[in-house]
C-alpha cells in the first residue's frame, strides 16, 4: 500500500480517537446541565415539579390518555394552625410527607407538582371504572397521622379531581379549575369530590374558585 494512503488512513484513525473522548465529554456536561435544569425546576423542600414542569408533564399525559386522565388538586386542611402550633419543622415534615404520599400514589402512571404553600396538584392515568376507588385509597392515605418526631400530628386534607370525559375538554387550564371547584365542594369533609358537570359553572377569578383566598369578590364563568 502506497505511503500516502497509510498515513491518510492512521490520521483519520488518530482523528476519530481523538474525537470520541470529547464526544463523551460533551455528552456528559449536556446531561449534567439537563439535571441541573431539572434540579431548578423541583421545589427545594420536597422535590417536586414546581409549576412550570409539573404543567409540561400534566398535559403531556391528558393529551396522551385523553378520558383516562384524572387532574387533582390537593390542599392541607388546617396547616397555618399546625404551624402555629407544632412549629414550621412540624409544618415543613406534613409538606413533605404529603408529598410522598401523592408521589407513592401516582407511581409511574402520573405526575405530582406543588403548587405552592399547602396546595399541590397531580395527574395521572387511570381505568376510568378505578378512579372512585382510588381517590378514595388517596383520601385514606393523605390523612394518616404525620410524626414530626416527638409526637403525631393530625392531618386532613381536601381532594377535587376531573376528568376530560366529564368536563367536556382536555385542556389542562380548565381541568384544575373544575378540579378546584369540586375541590371546595367537599372542603373540610375529608371526602375527594369528583367533578361533575355542575362543577364546571362554578365561578372563578383566574383559575381558582371565587371568594377563595387570593380572588376578588367578583368573578366569571369557567
Amino acid at each position: 500500500m502506497p505511503a500516502p494512503t497509510l498515513l491518510r488512513r492512521r490520521s483519520r484513525r488518530l482523528v476519530i480517537a481523538a474525537a470520541v473522548p470529547l464526544a463523551l465529554a460533551a455528552l456528559a456536561d449536556d446531561v449534567r446541565v439537563r439535571r441541573r435544569l431539572d434540579a431548578a425546576r423541583r421545589d427545594p423542600l420536597t422535590g417536586l415539579h414546581l409549576r412550570d414542569g409539573y404543567t409540561s408533564r400534566a398535559r403531556q399525559i391528558v393529551g396522551r390518555h385523553r378520558t383516562d386522565a384524572l387532574v387533582l388538586l390537593v390542599d392541607v386542611d388546617h396547616f397555618k394552625q399546625i404551624n402555629d402550633t407544632h412549629g414550621h419543622a412540624a409544618g415543613d415534615r406534613v409538606l413533605t410527607v404529603t408529598a410522598q404520599r401523592l408521589t407513592d400514589w401516582a407511581g409511574s402512571h402520573g405526575v405530582v407538582g406543588r403548587l405552592g404553600g399547602d396546595e399541590f396538584a397531580a395527574t395521572v392515568w387511570v381505568d376510568p371504572a378505578r378512579r372512585r376507588p382510588l381517590l378514595d385509597q388517596l383520601a385514606a392515605a393523605l390523612a394518616q397521622p404525620v410524626d414530626i418526631g416527638d409526637r403525631l400530628v393530625d392531618v386532613a386534607v381536601s381532594i377535587g379531581a376531573a376528568t376530560p370525559d366529564i368536563v367536556g375538554t382536555t385542556d389542562l387550564y380548565s381541568l384544575q379549575r373544575t378540579a378546584d371547584a369540586a375541590m371546595y365542594a367537599g372542603k373540610h369533609t375529608g371526602r375527594p369530590v369528583l367533578a361533575d358537570r355542575s362543577h364546571t359553572s362554578v365561578l372563578s377569578v383566574n383559575g381558582r374558585r371565587a371568594g377563595r383566598p387570593g380572588t376578588a369578590s367578583l368573578g366569571v364563568a369557567l
